[in-house]
């Protein structure tokens, strides 16, 4: 696990929010109450930022041509990036307390898809475990 991981707010902008993930090179940021910084409120994930860029697929169904329309994507950046974290986020996320056994954890991620985690013990964020802190604990630090 992750101690003292980065986090985000909900009331950040998705600017905010992709440039923490950019610049540290991880998919997902847990998300705290604005007035606690402990207490997990959500997850959003890279992807989270990135499909308010795209039309759904009633959109894409009704117009193909005007739903690729990849210049209008780009002139709504700008709008998108501004959005809130609320707006695009997990709210209420599944997590992990640091005394779960590994493999259970390994099987919830698994179960959901999820390369990471919040871990939260008595009400409060920790840290964040990911895939390959289930692999090191399993495979190197254990063989």
């Amino acid at each position: 696990m992750s101690h003292g991981s980065l986090s985000c707010k909900a009331d950040d902008t998705l600017h905010d929010a992709a440039q923490k993930m950019v610049m540290r090179r991880c998919g997902s940021l847990p998300v705290v109450d604005d007035n606690d910084s402990t207490k997990l409120v959500g997850v959003i994930t890279i992807r989270d930022t990135m499909l308010p860029l795209y039309p759904n697929f009633g959109e894409y169904i009704h117009d193909a041509k005007t739903a690729r329309d990849f210049e209008d994507m780009e002139e709504n950046y700008k709008r998108v990036m501004r959005m809130k974290v609320r707006d695009v986020m997990t709210p209420n996320p599944m997590s992990v307390d640091s005394e779960m056994p590994v493999l259970k954890a390994a099987s919830f991620m698994g179960l959901k898809n999820l390369r990471r985690m919040p871990v939260v013990d008595d009400g409060k964020l920790i840290g964040m475990v990911s895939i390959g802190d289930i692999n090191r604990g399993m495979f190197i630090k254990l063989g």
